[in-house]
């Protein structure tokens, strides 16, 4: 009977509850409210039993907005534990009512897309998150404005690329509901790349996390940092599960590769440290990517277990560095991570918090990076001791330079914060609801590291056995053996060539300031945007003009009809017509018909809503 109710208990709808409650709620108690919402959907991913539930239709098409499977369920729990923990946050980070709610939203929206089981739900709940992100964003205001519109462009496009790709997909199948082979192939899985490509910041479509995430709230940033792009690339995995075999999966793990590349190499040379995160979330993305690329392709069960391990480890490590940069930013005022350092003496707390979180992301052994990212190594080692193939080998060292490049910026952003010389800050360390937000993710980070057993048996794709987790991959079947010397050995190299290669660039690198080259999408965005918008509002104006116009014609020509005919036979040769009185008095038309857009747009809205009802009826 239990089990029952939790089938009820659609997650995304008690996250929603809780977001109109912090709205009418005195602080605490509204911000408390938000997090046991939140502590409800970690027990819910927890314990809910598997299946489809709350299935029906909409207008006409078969749905399934609440689906439970082993993935959905690792997902869910990571969402809901660092929700709560972003709400304490939130919470001791002065956050106000206003922007929590709005995050609350956005995370139910993010939610409820990991937990669709169709693709029309899905797509109802992906342009929900990109509305409520935008509106998280705009909310602090100021510089995050302009940000957030040129943010809520792409995910626009993006967005309209998902819908082609589904409607496609619908056009193929005959059904929304997601199937093992996933997105349809063809041009509905072309669509769905680009698309969803946008969401997990593709080279070249990835500047607006860089340009968006270091400008509003700190507490904003840490909400963002996680729900978008982890949510979708869960759904792309969707699209191109285990064993789908799409001809584009080859391309979706090298992207990866180069993604995990690019990402680590731009953040290296960031001033600004949450644009330095950012680029950071791009190159994380980039692994995760690369794995569910090969996964479709070859069949790999541990490339998809490392690509789902590593987005659960995203969850929480991610979330936990934005944090601890949130805290000096919220102590010191200061976003330039060369006018710090010597924070450690000031701000012991927010160091550890920053370790633990730099720890794991730089896959250090003992942490929970270091398990995820050494399944992504394994399944693309095309060494007979591992499980890649021959075609993977460039991919291989791309995710060996990317995991360099990830050492070298924290141990970057670390030293200029925290160690290098001597503090000019004289500041509190941080509040206790961000060291209790900070130090749960942290212990998390550390207990799936330690305890990797826990996180094996979380991701789908590992199969338990006696202590053992085995796994198949293309040329038989694996064990998994995370410290083993093999792995313990790549480790030490890679963090050994990362200090030593930090050592001898540490002094230029802290001069150089370049560009991202894909911002040059920027002034080609604002110019486009830009006529767009002009040629919409003035098609409106003018179309606006011609109705009212014809409308005070036609109300003229009812209470002055002989005068109308008058008027009319004027313009015609040989006909001479003698003048006459208005009848009345020549007083102007008083009739006021202009409304304004947004009411035309919710009249046309209305319109075309009922006569789509009556053609689906």
């Amino acid at each position: 009977m239990e089990l029952e109710l939790l089938s009820l208990a659609y997650p995304p709808l008690l996250v929603f509850v809780a977001a109109l409650l912090v709205l009418v709620l005195p602080r605490i108690a509204g911000f408390a409210v938000g997090a046991l919402s939140l502590a409800a959907v970690l027990a819910i991913s927890l314990v809910a039993p598997g299946g489809e539930h709350l299935g029906g239709t909409f207008l006409g098409f078969e749905v399934v907005p609440y689906y439970v499977d082993d993935f959905s369920r690792m997902v869910g729990l990571g969402l809901g534990f660092l929700g709560i923990c972003s709400v304490i946050y939130a919470y001791s980070s002065e956050a106000s009512k206003t922007l929590v709610a709005l995050a609350l939203v956005y995370v139910s929206s993010s939610i409820g897309a990991a937990f669709a089981g169709d693709w029309l739900v899905l797509l109802f709940m992906w342009e929900l998150m990109a509305v409520t992100s935008t509106l998280v964003v705009w909310q602090y205001g100021g510089e995050a404005v302009r940000a957030g519109f040129r943010y809520a462009l792409f995910h626009g496009t993006g967005g309209v690329l998902v819908m082609l790709a589904i409607a496609a997909h619908y056009v193929q199948t005959g059904t929304f509901i997601y199937t093992e082979t996933g997105i349809a192939t063809g041009i509905p899985a072309l669509l769905a790349v680009l698309g969803m490509g946008v969401n997990v910041a593709f080279i070249g479509v990835h500047t607006w996390l860089p340009d968006t995430y270091p400008r509003p709230h700190i507490a904003a940033s840490v909400f963002l940092s996680v729900y978008t792009t982890k949510t979708s690339a869960f759904i792309l995995y969707r699209a191109f599960p285990i064993g789908s075999e799409s001809d584009l999966a080859i391309y979706v793990a090298y992207m990866g590769g180069l993604m995990a590349v690019y990402g680590a190499t731009f953040a290296l040379l960031q001033h600004d440290m949450r644009a330095l995160l950012s680029y950071h979330i791009q190159a994380q993305l980039g692994y995760i990517v690369a794995g569910i690329g090969m996964g479709a392709a070859m069949s790999s069960e541990i490339a998809v277990a490392g690509a789902l391990s590593h987005l659960f480890n995203n969850i929480l490590f991610k979330s936990l560095l934005f944090m601890a940069v949130g805290v000096v930013i919220y102590r010191t005022g200061e976003e330039d991570l060369y006018k710090l350092g010597g924070l450690w003496r000031e701000m012991p707390l927010t160091t550890i918090g920053y370790g633990l979180g730099a720890l794991s992301i730089t896959a250090i052994p003992g942490f929970n990076g270091y398990v995820s990212k050494g399944m992504l190594f394994d399944a693309a080692n095309p060494d007979p001791h591992y499980y890649g193939q021959p075609e993977y080998q460039a991919l291989y060292w791309l995710l060996w330079l990317g995991a360099i490049g990830t050492l070298l910026s924290f141990i970057k952003l670390g030293y200029y914060v925290f160690f290098h010389g001597e503090s000019e800050f004289e500041v509190a360390d941080a509040k206790p609801g961000q060291t209790v937000a900070m130090l749960g993710l942290g212990g998390a980070c550390l207990l799936f590291g330690v305890w990797w057993e826990g996180l094996a048996d979380l991701a789908p794709t590992l199969h338990a056995h006696g202590g053992h987790f085995t796994f198949a991959y293309p040329g038989g079947e694996g064990t998994l053996h995370p410290y083993s010397p093999s792995h313990l050995e790549t480790a030490g190299i890679l963090t050994g060539v990362a200090a030593v290669t930090f050592a001898v660039v540490r002094k230029p690198l802290s001069k150089l300031d370049l560009g991202d080259p894909a911002m040059v999408v920027y002034p080609v965005t604002y110019y486009g945007s830009r006529w767009t918008m002009l040629a919409v509002t003035e098609t409106y104006a003018a179309v606006d003009a011609a109705v009212v116009g014809a409308v005070k014609r036609c109300y003229w020509v009812g209470n002055n009809p002989v005068l109308a005919v008058d008027a009319a036979a004027r313009r015609l040769p040989l006909v001479d017509v003698d003048e006459r009185q208005p009848t009345d008095g020549g007083r102007p038309s008083t009739i006021h018909l202009r409304a304004s857009i947004g009411t035309t747009v919710l009249l046309l809205t209305l319109v075309l809503t009922v006569v789509l009802w009556l053609l689906v009826v």
